[in-house]
């Protein structure tokens, strides 16, 4: 009998078979590799925000022990200022009030300058508003060294401890804002931050915005009350 041509279909003869090739199974996650964790959601805020929120709401309760007792000095006085101590100067805080209040508008700008991606106006932004701090320091320095002339001073009795304590207090931290405020206006300068990328100025704005809200407070039951 002639041998099958190639045309011809090849009988399997009895007793063998054709070897299999077990089917390609893709490895397991397990197979020595952990499984990728599912994809988490966002946090609704992020631990540096949530941080800062942590640190004004202290802040506030410092300032709120610190209005609590001159209240309650204020209150027991039968005269404020007492005889013989002066009156606190008020065209000129008024104007320093200004000059404090502009800067929390120069800084929403300069926030919302950086959340559009531009530099430039994050930078004038900064910079006007460390400059209109640094003059409401500066003013109110001056003032300061007015009334000690006058014979206000922290050793003065009440009026002169809790005048010096709580706006002192409040002068140390916009000290600390403009520093603050200079830092990250050198980052800015270098084109730190972006649109997507710009926590350190928010947390900044977030923290100016707290030492200029805090201002007409103390100043409207120190200065005016």
């Amino acid at each position: 009998m002639a041998r099958g041509t190639l045309a011809d279909p090849v009988l399997e003869e009895p007793g063998l078979h054709l070897t299999q090739v077990p089917p390609v199974v893709p490895p397991s996650p397990d197979d020595g590799h952990p499984p990728s964790p599912p994809p988490g959601k966002k946090p609704f805020i992020s631990n540096a925000l949530l941080g800062m929120l942590v640190f004004l709401a202290f802040e506030a309760m410092f300032f709120g022990g610190l209005l609590g007792a001159f209240l309650v000095f204020r209150l027991a006085a039968a005269r404020w200022p007492p005889p013989g101590q002066p009156y606190l100067p008020g065209v000129v805080t008024w104007i320093n009030t200004g000059i404090l209040l502009s800067s929390g508008v120069t800084m929403w700008r300069a926030l919302r300058a950086i959340r559009d991606g531009n530099q430039s106006g994050l930078v004038n932004g900064l910079g006007v508003t460390a400059l209109l701090g640094t003059i409401f320091l500066a003013v109110q320095g001056g003032e300061w060294v007015r009334l000690v002339r006058y014979g206000l001073t922290l050793t003065s009795g009440t009026y002169g401890a809790t005048f010096y304590t709580l706006i002192g207090c409040h002068g140390v931290h916009v000290l600390g804002a403009v520093v603050w405020l200079l830092v990250v206006l050198l980052q800015s300068a270098r084109c730190r931050f972006t649109a997507r990328d710009h926590v350190a100025v928010q947390l900044c704005g977030m923290y100016w915005t707290f030492v200029v809200g805090l201002w007409p407070v103390l100043f409207g039951l120190v200065y005016l009350y």
